[in-house]
Order: structure tokens, then sequence, then C-alpha cells
């Protein structure tokens, strides 16, 4: 059952995780979907996201290889996973990431998919298609270019916008384009990336502001609702909702253009959270393994497989990892306490 802001409202069960069965936590929630961070790195200093300098990276011989990902990956397709996501840091500033995506690709997920922020596109796109990757997201958050160095820290507007026009031209097209809105910062360029959505027929996301800064100054008005962001765009070019949560347990509640010219999509983490359907595990870039985006505890699979366990081991750990999932996030809650880790480090 779920309440009506999204959390699990069936009592958690006192008994340890199951042995066998589908990957579920104590409220019901089977988890088929899998984020791998490959990297902590990134060329980009997003403000709401990492330090302008002085970033402390994870040193290389601590970050998983492509083969213990490629194995904790086939464990947890075992396990029922079906989609995975590859995520950073910025993705594509792991050294040959078209090897891995192969690898996975030939595990046979259903979804193979990547976040990045573009700029290594034109030189990768048609070889991680090649690999059997099947969709991209980039994230472009503002369509200024001032604006879009001031919040990155790089001059990069263009090479973001050629990186979605190279992964189109690779075959990976839909490209969505994820916005991270923040008050008083970009939330003026609401309806320009509306229009762009429809201009390019890129599906937009919007995502509320999320409390994963590496300085943590993040402060709740700085977010910008999503019920918000709907209306200011329903004004100007009418939408219409497309299906609803209990459809389709990903993050994003999706409208299109009552016109027909395309969707935005909302994600809605902060003020109207979907963690009630949440079916996600993460794995990061040195190998812990996270249950929840806002965790304050991990379990390193890395240390499993660098100590030689076994296959049934790895699969324990995924099944208590799992089981000892929260109900929420707890933004809301008094005692709310984020991440040590911040967006860039934990993988998105």
């Amino acid at each position: 059952m779920i309440s009506s802001v999204g959390m699990p409202t069936r009592k958690r069960s006192a008994s340890p995780a199951p042995a066998d069965g589908p990957l579920v936590d104590t409220f019901g929630r089977v988890h088929t979907d899998l984020r791998i961070s490959v990297t902590d790195r990134c060329n980009f200093r997003c403000s709401y996201c990492m330090p302008a300098e002085n970033m402390t990276w994870l040193r290389r011989e601590g970050i998983l290889t492509f083969e213990e990902i490629e194995r904790v990956a086939r464990v947890l397709k075992g396990l029922g996973v079906i989609a995975v996501r590859l995520t950073g840091g910025e993705p594509l500033a792991r050294a040959d990431l078209p090897v891995l995506v192969a690898k996975l690709a030939a595990i046979g997920f259903d979804d193979l998919s990547l976040t990045t922020n573009g700029v290594g596109l034109p030189h990768l796109a048609q070889a991680l298609v090649d690999a059997g990757l099947q969709r991209v997201n980039v994230s472009c958050d503002s369509l200024d270019r001032e604006r879009f160095a001031s919040i990155t820290r790089r001059d990069a507007l263009d090479a973001v916008l050629a990186g979605m026009d190279a992964a189109e031209a690779a075959g990976l097209a839909p490209v969505k384009v994820n916005v991270v809105l923040m008050r008083d910062v970009n939330d003026d360029e609401v309806v320009d990336f509306a229009a762009f959505a429809r201009k390019t027929g890129r599906p937009v996301r919007f995502i509320e502001y999320m409390p994963l800064d590496a300085a943590h100054a993040w402060e709740r008005p700085d977010v910008v609702p999503a019920r918000e962001i709907v209306e200011r765009i329903d004004a100007v070019f009418p939408l219409e909702a497309v299906g609803s949560r209990d459809d389709d347990p990903a993050p994003a509640d999706r409208y299109r253009f009552a016109d027909g010219r395309g969707e935005i999509g909302v994600i809605a983490s902060v003020t109207d959270a979907f963690c009630g359907s949440c079916n996600r595990l993460r794995l990061t870039a040195d190998g812990a393994l996270r249950n929840c985006l806002f965790a304050t505890q991990e379990s390193s699979v890395r240390d499993l497989l660098r100590a030689g366990s076994s296959d049934a081991d790895l699969e324990a750990l995924c099944r208590r990892v799992v089981w000892s999932k929260a109900a929420g996030h707890g933004i809301d809650a008094p005692n709310f306490t984020p991440p040590e880790r911040s967006m860039s480090q934990i993988g998105g």
C-alpha cells in the first residue's frame, strides 16, 4: 500500500532477508533497476553537485574493474534486475567505456542506458551503439551560454548540444534531456525548455533540486516544485498527463503537449517523492551497493569480490542491502541528514 506522499505504509518485516525469490525489501518493493557509476570524475563542476576546485578523486585501484562490474551485474540479473543505467561523475570520462557496455549487453538486460553531460558523444556515440547501448540522457541545465557556464563552471553549451546531435545520428533517438531546476538560477527557462522539446522532439525531464551538493548548501526554498513547473508550461503549451505512477515505476511523471508535438517529464524527488514505487539500487564506482540515493549506510561488494567470495555470497549481500531499505528518503523529516557523499560520488 502506498500513502498519498509516496511512502510505503505497510509494516516493516523483522524477518531476515529471503534466500530466494525476487529482490524485495521489507515493504514489498521489487527491485529491477540498477544504476552503475563507472567513475566519480567529471569534466564539469556543476554547482549543485561538485565544488569548483579541490575535488578529491577516488584512487584508480579502488574503482571496480569492468570485469568486477560485469560480475555484479550478472549476479543481479539472476536476481531479477532487468534495467541498467551507467552514470558517474561523467561516465564518458572512463576509458574504453564501450568495452563495458558490450559486456553488459551480452548479459541480456532489457534496457541498457547512459546518463552523460554529452561532451564526449561526438567521439563515442557510434561505438556505444555498436556495443549495445540503447538509450541516452543528456544533462543540460540552461540554454543560455553564459548561464550554462555559470552553473557548470565550463563554457560548453555548444559541445553539449553537439553531443545530442551525435547521439541522434548514431541511432539513440529520442535523446532525453535532464534539467535540474533551481529557484532564481534557471527556473525562468522552464518554458524555453518546453519550446526546445517541441522543436527538437527531445523529451525534457525537469528534476527537482535535491540535497546532494558537495557544499551541503541546499535549502528547501531553492526547490522549484514539480507542480509549479507543469502549471507554468501548461499556461503556454497545454499539457495532457501520460499514464500514472500506478502503471509505471519510473520516477518521471510524463506529460505530452496537447497538440501532439512531443512531451516533458517532471521528477518530484522532493515535493512528491516516488519512494513508494522505487525499484532501484545503486553501485558506486568504488563498489559500494546502496539501496537509496540518500542512504547513510552502504555495503562494499568490492571487498567481497577481492576477498575471493562466491557468487552466492555476493547474492546474499545484495539481498540484505535491498531488504534493509527504508520506507523513504526522509527529506522532510526533522532529523534528516544528507549522505556524506555528493551526487558525483554516488552516481545519479
